[in-house]
């Protein structure tokens, strides 16, 4: 396993846990900013560590980029419960990274509705059919696209032909650590990939077209289970240059959530 997205830096901070990113968290788009994908997983460890409980779970969680995240320097997260309660609760998470000044400014949050677990086992239902299985499905060796960043950290394996007519699909797994020397809980693993919905339901030529997602929104009905996160969606263009992602997410049992991203669509500049 190659370097993780993220190293603890200091847990004693007063602005929250710190952190530094390695080349592992670089975006597509620009290999001086983050990918959401791990900023996402962060803010959920954040959350899944707020005065746990072991009889909830999350089964929403919302996450808003206020910006850029830088991909250089350190960041801080830190979360808190904002709403008590025996079986529903809330609480969120902020990441924090130096602005132009210098001193650090909120990048990006997360909210997450924690509800108290029960055994409904004698009515479990889904009416998402299930993805193909992980053997079906090809890696398009993606990274040899790009120097070190965010795609290197994943084995992708797509099920469908990219920008093809209907919903993209692929499985994808994370080959690295979200922290280093912490081994992730299967929502920080599931939320290491949520992200790339938006770029497997995407219908434009990314030579000729910027989509970038401004959030992310996640219903959670199952805590997946295994390795690989499957993925299934996409996005819907207005005339207006917005558009939105809408797709499901799956382990190799089936369907355990619902993901939707808002789009801000715009043509590539010429060069």
């Amino acid at each position: 396993m190659s370097e993780p997205y993220y190293e603890l830096v200091d847990t004693q901070d007063p602005r929250g846990e710190k952190f530094i990113a390695t080349d592992m968290v670089r975006s597509t788009w620009s290999a001086a900013i983050q990918h959401a994908a791990p900023v996402s997983a962060l803010l959920v460890r954040a959350l899944e560590a707020c005065e746990p409980r072991d009889d909830t779970r999350l089964s929403r969680v919302l996450v808003d980029l206020l910006g850029p995240v830088p991909a250089e320097g350190d960041i801080w997260v830190r979360a808190q419960r904002d709403r008590g309660g025996k079986q529903i609760e809330l609480v969120s998470a902020e990441m924090l990274a130096p602005g132009p000044d210098g001193q650090p400014r909120a990048v990006a949050k997360a909210s997450g509705w924690r509800l108290q677990q029960l055994d409904t086992a004698a009515v479990v239902h889904t009416g998402a059919a299930p993805l193909r299985p992980v053997a079906e499905a090809r890696s398009r060796d993606m990274a040899k696209d790009w120097d070190p960043n965010y795609v290197h950290s994943l084995d992708w394996r797509w099920l469908t032909t990219p920008l093809a007519d209907g919903p993209g699909e692929s499985w994808i797994t994370p080959t690295v650590d979200l922290v280093k020397g912490e081994s992730m809980t299967p929502l920080q693993r599931l939320f290491a990939v949520a992200d790339d919905a938006n770029g497997i339901g995407a219908k434009l030529d990314i030579r000729k077209w910027t989509f970038l997602n401004t959030d992310l929104v996640v219903h959670i009905h199952r805590v997946p289970d295994g390795k690989w996160i499957g993925i299934r969606a996409e996005t819907h263009y207005g005339p207006d240059g917005i558009g939105t992602t809408i797709g499901t997410l799956f382990d190799e049992q089936g369907a355990v959530g619902g993901i939707q991203q808002s789009v801000l669509v715009r043509p590539r500049p010429r060069r």
